[in-house]
């Protein structure tokens, strides 16, 4: 008998083996009429990864960017196991490009686990400046939550259940959607043609009431990037603020994070401070971008509190709850009547923005969110 001769895979098969499984989710733009601002690139949409790239929860993962055209893919639970919630995915990657697997698919397969829609956004990267200065990294999350909620009844979930899971840049956006969720920038563009709910499109007369609400129901926040002020990170950007608009939020991070450790922290004191409920898991080792299931690391089953958490604020039912809500016929696919009410936080005061961020907006009230 001869002998078989093992070939270990590249790190570019790995990544196409990886995206061929996950190949047949329905896949929708945010955007079908082009996004509201030009592309910054006319480079083609390219997966950078490299062999020499840093492993995530023990793979590689592929990293995309000159993402133009972003898009939202549907990841849905075994229809056994549908609880109703969802969560929109942000991956990071710096805002410069997205850890599609590490972050992203990786992170549904976990969701889908505990019967949970993942919703897989592809943001727009690279982008020149963010958000004040250039709104097209909030206005994808607001997009991609606004469809989330538009096709609730066709994707079985409950649209008062629809939180957010961001890592780095991805959790960094993942805050900006929960304390800025009623911004608009939009209206002047082709694009509000493309925007759940809107009633008017009139050119000149374009009113934002009635578009489909955008706040998280949850955020779930791992290693944050970019939330405190620079150079010493002692100060959460007033940017980030949490607000009337702020859900309940989980965080996690490790303590040697060089880069972005005190991140988490500060936003969690920010947080109790506005009354918000949080809770905050900090690690001694595992650095940043560990992604969903570090093997070996002490943080490898971080996604455990998280489950735990989720049923603690009544967005998993509890194991022994056996009579929990079930969204859709499983016979027939008819969706259930679903609630379209979303709960509200206590408003809390906003803080004034610091004399060295004099052009940070503070949170506005909105015509359309429904917890004015």
């Amino acid at each position: 008998m001869s002998a078989m001769t093992l070939r270990v895979p590249s790190a570019a098969l790995l990544v196409f083996l990886s995206l061929a499984a996950h190949s047949q989710q329905q896949v929708l733009p945010l955007w079908p009429h082009g996004t509201p601002e030009p592309a910054q690139t006319t480079a083609p949409e390219t997966d950078v990864t490299k062999d020499s790239d840093a492993l995530i929860s023990g793979h590689r993962s592929a990293r995309l960017t000159n993402v133009t055209n972003p898009t939202l893919t549907v990841y849905p639970p075994p229809a056994d196991k549908n609880t109703g919630a969802a969560a929109l995915v942000f991956p990071g990657g710096g805002y410069v490009r997205l850890a599609w697997n590490g972050e992203g698919t990786d992170t549904c397969d976990w969701l889908n686990s505990v019967g949970i829609t993942c919703l897989l956004v592809k943001y727009r990267v690279p982008e020149k400046e963010h958000y004040p200065d250039n709104p097209s990294d909030l206005e994808d999350a607001q997009q991609a939550m606004r469809l989330a909620r538009a096709h609730a009844g066709e994707w079985h979930i409950n649209p008062a259940k629809i939180g957010v899971v961001g890592f780095s840049a991805g959790a960094n956006l993942a805050v900006l959607l929960s304390t800025h969720p009623d911004d608009h920038h939009v209206e002047s563009t082709p694009a509000v043609a493309d925007i759940p709910g809107l009633t008017s499109e009139t050119a000149g007369s374009i009113k934002l009431t009635g578009v489909t609400d955008a706040r998280p129901s949850f955020a779930i926040v791992v290693y944050p990037a970019y939330l405190g002020i620079q150079p010493d990170m002692a100060t959460l950007d007033p940017i980030y603020t949490p607000n009337k608009f702020t859900p309940p939020t989980f965080l996690i991070q490790a303590e040697n994070d060089k880069s972005h450790g005190k991140n988490a922290p500060l936003y969690y004191q920010a947080l109790a401070t506005a009354g918000v409920p949080a809770e905050l898991h900090m690690y001694a080792t595992g650095g940043h971008g560990f992604g969903i299931h570090p093997v070996g690391m002490p943080e490898e089953h971080w996604t455990h509190l998280a489950d735990t958490w989720l049923r603690d604020i009544g967005i998993l039912p509890h194991p022994t709850d056996h009579h929990f809500e079930q969204h859709g016929n499983q016979s027939t696919g008819t969706p259930n009547p679903i609630p379209t009410n979303l709960p509200c936080p206590t408003p809390t005061p906003a803080q004034q923005p610091s004399p060295s961020q004099p052009n940070r907006p503070n949170p506005t009230t909105s015509p359309y969110n429904p917890c004015l």
